[in-house]
């Protein structure tokens, strides 16, 4: 009984030792590879920047949540020839039909939007998933809270296009880029 005890222990600290070292190898990678699909998606909402826009990122205390918890954005500013052209951010609302989105939004210093990218849902396929679609992301490039857009899908007297059968995830996003757009004119003070 001793003998199996001891074999098995050898055999425990050898495999933890190993998936310690493959760890250690496969980390700097995986982080990289994160790196470059957020930068990635910069891009997608961004005008064309030279600046290493993922190390000028800045973390900001936009509110509270209900336990008293910080709540945190962080923006990434990009430059071309060290002149901003724009900051790009995420928001996540919680009124999905599925449940969470993310929405990646890029604003230029206009306070127009350059672009929103869905980041993440779990939203109905063939439904909701459609805020997806680049044609209904474009609704948004352009716009700002200070041109008079009322934000808000058409069914609620907007100007955002829905969808037939699927109105809850495109209103979700239409009111958490507006939120944002709001963060973003008290973050930049022009009132976005």
């Amino acid at each position: 009984m001793v003998r199996l005890i001891i074999v098995l222990t050898v055999f425990c600290l050898v495999a933890a030792a190993a998936l310690a070292r493959v760890y250690d190898i496969t980390k700097g990678p995986i982080a990289e590879q994160e790196r470059l699909k957020t930068v990635s998606a910069l891009k997608a909402v961004l005008p064309s920047f030279n600046n290493d826009i993922d190390k000028d990122a800045r973390e900001v205390v936009v509110g509270h949540d209900k336990k008293g918890r910080d709540i945190k954005i962080k923006f990434y500013t990009g430059k071309m020839d060290e002149k901003q052209v724009g900051a790009a951010f995420q928001v996540k609302t919680p009124d999905g039909y599925g449940g969470d989105i993310a929405i990646l939004m890029g604003v230029g210093p206009d306070g127009k939007l350059s672009g929103i990218e869905i980041i993440s849902h779990k939203e109905t396929p063939g439904l909701g998933n459609r805020i997806q679609k680049e044609e209904w992301r474009n609704q948004f490039k352009g716009r700002s809270l200070e041109d008079g857009v009322k934000f808000a899908v058409k069914k609620d007297g907007g100007e955002i296009d829905q969808f037939s059968g699927a109105t809850i995830s495109p209103r979700a996003v239409v009111n958490a880029v507006k939120k944002g757009l709001e963060i973003y004119g008290k973050e930049f003070g022009d009132g976005g």
